[in-house]
């Protein structure tokens, strides 16, 4: 490792925009399954497995971006517990502010109330911006695998663009599933650096979502939907679905190898990591150095089904993707409502202008919150 390396730190990362290529190393022992847990690397049990979409024959195109105000109403709110109303109200509408997507997903607001909303497209393979003015826009083309023509696609990926993403100072910090790594992009040179690559010598699946620590460490999960045939991809070198963690000193350790996972958040404070996972939404224990403990089911998979990305607000309260569009529940794991739109949701994003955005399959939609997002040392 050279001296720039050893010298590497995630704050100056994120405030220069500069990184260094991770070098994954042996880090905690990864916390072991509880009774019933899942087995490692496929679907659990008696769950029906991911539905798979069509291989990619080349470069999608995109179909145009079309909307503008007047936004029409795509949805509906259901209170299940009265405390709801101190979060959304029930008859506030839910409009479609975007359309054009092939699959949208990845949603991050960027600055204060006049900043504007960052999504991935990612079997398209490109970042798409929006603002209430402009509406939507490419911001960045290909997101993720490039190919050596630039073309952007390979036959061996479903989807070879970005997945999350989460603002970082100057910039993003991105799962790019294409590419197989973590990344990060500056906001201003739209470069990407690649900050980690995999664990042990092998290559990660298809980094799907993370979340930033307070600490500066960053969690990540790392389910192959990225892949064609996921679960079944001959591309894959890890035999599990990981939890991972990249810290400020450039190393990779494993948090968990048991999980199914996908999306992924931290409360207010970082004492509480929680994670989507088929067999029922999981919650761990995080110290301020961003330690890992005391596994178990935040909510079983009898009380709601599905589970994609999710937001945490800055009341502590999980905002999460489901089989009913985008469940809300308090941090005691009590569901008190539920968004639901005309197509499915995959993930959501609190703007700094009042709203809670969420990806809805070829769409961009939205609805007035009273929440707003967590605020970060380094976002």
């Amino acid at each position: 490792m050279d001296a720039m390396q050893s010298r590497f730190s995630r704050r100056t990362v994120l405030a220069a925009g500069v990184a260094a290529i991770a070098s994954p190393v042996l880090a905690q022992t990864p916390a072991g399954p509880p009774p019933g847990a899942p087995p490692a690397g496929g679907p659990p049990g008696g769950m029906p497995p991911m539905p798979m979409r069509p291989p990619l024959t080349g470069p999608q195109v995109a179909p145009p971006f079309t909307v503008r105000p007047p936004y029409a109403n795509v949805g509906s709110i259901t209170q299940l517990d009265p405390s709801l109303a101190d979060l959304i109200d029930v008859e506030t509408p839910v409009q479609k502010v975007c359309d054009g997507f092939v699959w949208i997903e990845g949603p991050v607001w960027i600055g204060g109330m006049d900043g504007y909303l960052l999504c991935s497209d990612p079997r398209a393979n490109r970042i798409v911006k929006w603002t209430e003015k402009t509406g939507g826009e490419v911001w960045k083309s290909p997101s993720g695998y490039e190919g050596p023509n630039q073309e952007g696609w390979a036959p061996n990926l479903q989807e070879p663009g970005t997945n999350g993403m989460i603002a970082a100072r100057s910039g993003l910090l991105v799962a790019d599933q294409g590419n197989r790594t973590v990344a990060f992009i500056d906001l201003k040179t739209r470069v990407k650096t690649h900050l980690a690559k995999g664990f042990e010598g092998r290559r990660f699946n298809s980094p799907n979502d993370l979340v930033l620590h307070p600490g500066g460490a960053i969690f990540v999960t790392d389910p192959p939907f990225g892949l064609l045939n996921i679960f079944n991809s001959p591309d894959r070198e890890m035999d599990y679905t990981g939890v991972f963690r990249l810290d400020p000193d450039n190393s990779v350790s494993l948090v968990d190898n048991t999980l199914r996972p996908n999306g992924i958040g931290l409360s207010p404070d970082g004492s509480k990591l929680y994670a989507t996972d088929s067999s029922g939404w999981v919650v761990f224990d995080v110290d301020a150095k961003g330690n890992t403990s005391n596994r178990r089911v935040f909510v079983p998979n009898t009380v709601v089904a599905g589970g994609d990305g999710l937001k945490i607000d800055h009341l502590g309260n999980m905002w999460t993707s489901s089989r009913d569009g985008i469940s809300i529940f308090n941090p005691q794991g009590n569901r008190l409502g539920y968004i639901k739109a005309d197509e499915r949701i995959s993930n959501c994003e609190f703007g700094a202008d009042g709203y809670v955005y969420m990806t809805s399959n070829t769409r961009l939609i939205r609805a007035k919150v009273r929440v707003k997002k967590i605020a970060r040392d380094g976002a």
